[in-house]
C-alpha cells in the first residue's frame, strides 16, 4: 500500500498546482510509502505518490501513465486477481510494460470504464487524469479497506489517502471540526462516509466512483453495494455441508492470493481466536514454511489471550513474536495514535495495534495478513446473537424466561451489561416495540455511546441542533433491505458502519500504516464476500451460535480448545488507562494539560465544568475498573478529541517539505 495525493483545478482558467505543494502532500504521507515519492504535473493536474513496494519492485513507479501519456493514475492499494485481469486485457490487445497491478488499472479502465472497478478483486484507492477529456476520476474499494479524502476549496479540488495532507497541499483550508461529525462519531464510534470530522473534507464513500469534469462540474455513483438474498430462491443453494465446502475453498484461494502475490514476505497476525487461527492456518498451507506470526500480549488477565496464542504456534511451528502491552503503554502512545487515526475513538485498542505494527516492521517485515471482517461476513458478534434474542423476546414482551437468554451473552466482559438480571431486562427491553424497524439491534450500542453527548458544549449542541444522524443513516439504505433476513439487516449496517469507519480505519489501516505495514484481509475478498451475504442466516447464527459455518470449516484447521472458546473479541484497557495516571513522573503530562478546564474551553467541543467533574470522580474513586460503559467511553473520547484538536486543528500544516524522499521521480 501506499500514500496518494493530488490538486486539479476545477476550471481551464486557473493555474495548476505548485510543485511545491504536491512535495508538501507527499512529505506528510512519507509513513505510507518510504520505499519512493513521484510527482506528476500537467497543466491543471498534479498528482503526488509515496511508494511502499510489494509487487514488482523494479518497476511500477507511479504516478503511472498510458501508452500515450494521456491517462495518468495515482494507486493506493492492491488488485490481487490483476494476473487474471492482465491475461483478459492481453487477450484484448492491451501490451503491457510493467508487471505490476497498477498498470492493470490503467488498461482495465481504458477497455472498460468505471465497469473495471467492479472487476477488480482488492482493496484500493485511485485516482484517474485523463489529459484528453479533462477529467478527473476517483474512486474507493467496496469495503473503505483504503482511505480516500476530498476537499473543493476555491477552485481547485484536492484529495489524499490522509487528511492531514489536504491541508499541508492547501494551508488556507479549514481545520475546524465538522459538529455533525462528531454527533456522528458519538453515537456510531465514528463517523459514516461522505461526512468527516473535519468541516472542509468529505470521504468519498466504499464501493463509489466520484468523476469532475472539464468544467469542473460532480457527479458520484456507487459501482458496488452490499447485497443479501431476499426470500430463500436467492440464497445460497446448496445444503449446510455444501454451503462448507464453499465457504473453505474461497477462503482458501482468497488467503493464497494474498499470501502469494506480493514479491516481499507476508506474516499473519494471530490473536489466539477462532478467525486469525483459521487464516494463519490457510496462509502456512499456502507458504509451505517460514511462516511469521505475530501477537499482542496484555498484562491484564481479562484482555489476555496469550495460552490460546501459544497453543495455535505450537501447531503452525511458526516464527512467533510478539509484544506486551500495559495501561501505561497505551497511554503513552495515544498522541500518537490520534495523530495517525486523525479522529476521536471511544476505545483505546487502536493503541496496542499501533505498537504492534511497530514490532512488525522492526522485524522487517512490510505485509500482514488479518482476520477483520469475519465476523461481520459470517455473522460472529454478540450484536447479533443480542438481536435475536431481543426479536425473540418483543413477540411476548411480558415473558419471563425469553430474556433469560441474554445472559448467554457478552461471556468475556468482566462487567457484563447482562450480569444483573434486572437492570439487563430494563435495559435491553427498551425498544422491544420497533423489533421490525431497520437498525433494532444496533440501538441499544448506540443509546450508550449516546450518552457521551451530555458533556459538549452549548454551543456545538445548538448548531447540531434538530439534526438526527440514526434517522438520517436509516434514511440512507437500499430500497430491498426491509425484505431481507433481520439478520441481514444487522449484517449490512454493522458493514456500513463499525467495520467501514472503525475496525478497518482506525484500528486497521491507520494503524498498520503508521509503521508503513500493509494490511490484507481475506475475508474481506470479493467472492468471499459474496458467498457469504448469500447464505442462508441458519448457517452463520445457529440458534445462537456464531459464525456456525466458520466453525465448521475451521474444525480440520485449529486445535479444539480454540473452537470451542466462548466469543472474546479483541479489547484493550480503555479509560482506566488514564483515571489511574495521577500527577506524579509516571503520568504522561498531556492528560493533566488536555482535560483542564482551560484546554477544554479552548477547544470548544465539551462542557468544561461538566467534563471535569466526569474526571474527577473517576479520579477519586476507590475502583476505576467499576467504571460504566458510558463513562468509560466518555473518557476515551474526550481524552481523543483534545488530543485530535492539539494535533491537527491548532498546530499549522508545514510549509515546507517535512522530509527529503529516499527517491523521487518527477514526470
Amino acid at each position: 500500500m501506499c500514500g496518494i495525493a493530488g490538486i486539479v483545478s476545477l476550471s481551464p482558467a486557473r493555474p495548476g498546482p505548485t510543485r511545491e505543494a504536491l512535495l508538501r502532500m507527499a512529505s506528510t504521507l512519507g509513513h505510507r510509502g518510504p520505499d519512493e515519492l513521484g510527482i506528476y504535473r500537467q497543466g491543471r493536474a498534479g498528482f503526488a505518490h509515496t511508494r511502499l513496494s510489494i509487487i514488482d519492485l523494479s518497476s511500477g513507479q507511479q504516478p503511472m501513465c498510458n501508452e500515450d501519456s494521456t491517462l495518468w493514475l495515482v494507486f493506493n492499494g492492491e488488485i490481487f486477481n490483476y494476473i487474471e485481469l492482465r491475461a483478459e486485457l492481453v487477450a484484448l490487445g492491451h501490451v503491457f510494460r510493467t508487471q505490476s497491478d497498477t498498470e492493470v488499472i490503467l488498461h482495465a479502465y481504458e477497455a472498460w470504464g468505471d465497469d473495471a472497478f467492479a472487476r477488480f478483486n482488492g482493496q484500493f484507492a485511485v485516482a484517474l487524469w485523463d489529459e484528453k477529456s479533462g477529467e478527473l476520476v476517483l474512486a474507493r474499494d467496496r469495503m473503505a479497506i483504503l482511505p480516500l479524502y476530498i476537499a473543493e476549496h476555491r477552485g481547485s479540488v484536492l484529495f489524499a489517502s490522509e487528511c492531514k495532507a489536504l491541508f499541508a497541499g492547501e494551508p488556507e483550508l479549514s481545520r475546524e471540526l465538522d459538529p455533525v461529525g462528531l454527533e456522528q462519531t458519538f453515537t456510531f464510534w465514528h463517523v459514516v462516509p461522505p461526512q468527516s470530522v473535519f468541516r472542509a473534507v468529505s470521504e468519498l464513500r466504499p464501493g463509489w466512483v466520484r468523476r469532475y469534469d472539464r468544467d469542473g462540474r460532480k457527479s458520484e455513483h456507487p459501482y458496488w453495494a452490499p447485497r443479501f438474498p431476499v426470500g430463500e430462491r436467492d440464497c445460497f443453494p446448496g445444503d449446510l455441508a455444501e454451503a462448507e465446502t464453499a465457504v473453505s475453498a474461497a477462503l482458501e484461494r482468497a488467503t493464497s492470493m494474498r499470501m502469494l502475490r506480493a514479491d516481499v514476505p507476508v506474516a499473519s497476525y494471530l490473536s489466539g481466536g477462532l478467525d486469525s487461527s483459521l487464516l494463519a492456518s490457510l496462509a502456512l498451507r499456502a507458504k509451505g514454511a517460514n511462516f511469521a506470526t505475530f501477537s499482542i500480549r496484555f498484562q491484564d488477565a481479562e484482555h489476555d489471550e496469550t495460552a490460546f496464542q501459544r497453543q495455535m504456534v505450537e501447531r503452525l511451528g511458526s516464527e512467533h513474536h510478539d509484544i506486551v502491552v500495559s495501561e501505561s503503554d497505551i497511554a503513552a502512545v495515544m498522541p500518537d495514535v490520534i495523530r495517525f487515526t486523525e479522529r476521536p475513538v471511544l476505545r483505546t485498542a487502536p493503541a496496542p495495534l499501533y505498537l504492534l505494527s511497530k514490532l512488525v516492521r522492526e522485524r522487517g517485515v512490510k505485509v500482514v495478513l488479518t482476520g477483520e471482517g469475519a465476523d461481520e461476513v459470517f455473522a460472529g458478534y454478540d450484536l447479533f446473537r443480542e438481536g435475536k434474542v431481543r426479536r425473540f423476546w418483543a413477540r411476548h414482551p411480558q415473558s419471563s424466561l425469553r430474556p433469560r437468554l441474554l445472559e448467554r451473552l457478552y461471556p468475556y466482559l468482566a462487567r457484563s451489561p447482562v450480569a444483573q438480571r434486572g437492570v439487563a431486562r430494563q435495559f435491553f427491553g427498551r425498544g422491544l416495540e420497533h423489533a421490525q424497524v431497520p437498525g433494532f439491534a444496533h440501538q441499544t450500542r448506540w443509546h450508550t455511546t449516546g450518552a457521551l453527548k451530555r458533556l459538549l458544549s452549548p454551543a456545538l449542541r445548538a448548531e447540531v441542533g434538530a439534526r438526527d444522524v440514526v434517522g438520517e443513516l436509516l434514511s440512507d439504505l437500499p430500497a430491498d433491505l426491509p425484505r431481507w433476513h433481520p439478520l441481514a439487516q444487522d449484517q449490512y449496517l454493522e458493514i456500513r458502519t463499525l467495520l467501514a469507519g472503525y475496525l478497518l480505519s482506525s484500528q486497521g489501516d491507520r494503524m498498520l500504516m503508521a509503521h508503513s505495514v500493509e494490511g490484507r484481509f481475506p475475508y474481506l475478498d470479493s467472492d468471499v464476500i459474496e458467498l457469504g451475504h448469500s447464505l442462508p442466516a441458519s448457517y452463520k447464527l445457529k440458534v445462537l451460535d456464531e459464525k456456525h459455518v466458520l466453525k465448521r470449516v475451521a474444525k480440520d484447521w485449529v486445535p479444539a480448545s480454540i473452537l470451542a472458546r466462548k466469543k472474546q473479541p479483541y479489547r484493550a484497557p480503555d479509560a482506566t488507562c488514564f483515571v489511574r495516571a495521577r500527577p506524579d513522573k509516571s503520568a504522561p503530562p498531556w492528560i493533566a494539560e488536555l482535560s483542564s478546564e482551560g484546554a477544554l474551553a479552548q477547544g470548544g467541543v465539551f462542557d468544561p465544568r461538566a467534563t471535569s467533574a466526569l474526571f474527577q470522580k473517576w479520579r477519586t474513586r476507590t475502583d476505576p475498573e467499576q467504571m460504566s460503559n458510558a463513562d468509560n467511553m466518555a473518557i476515551v473520547g474526550v481524552l481523543s478529541t483534545q488530543l485530535l484538536i492539539d494535533a491537527l486543528v491548532n498546530k499549522p500544516p508545514p510549509t515546507s517539505p517535512e522530509r527529503t524522499p529516499r527517491t523521487l521521480i518527477e514526470r
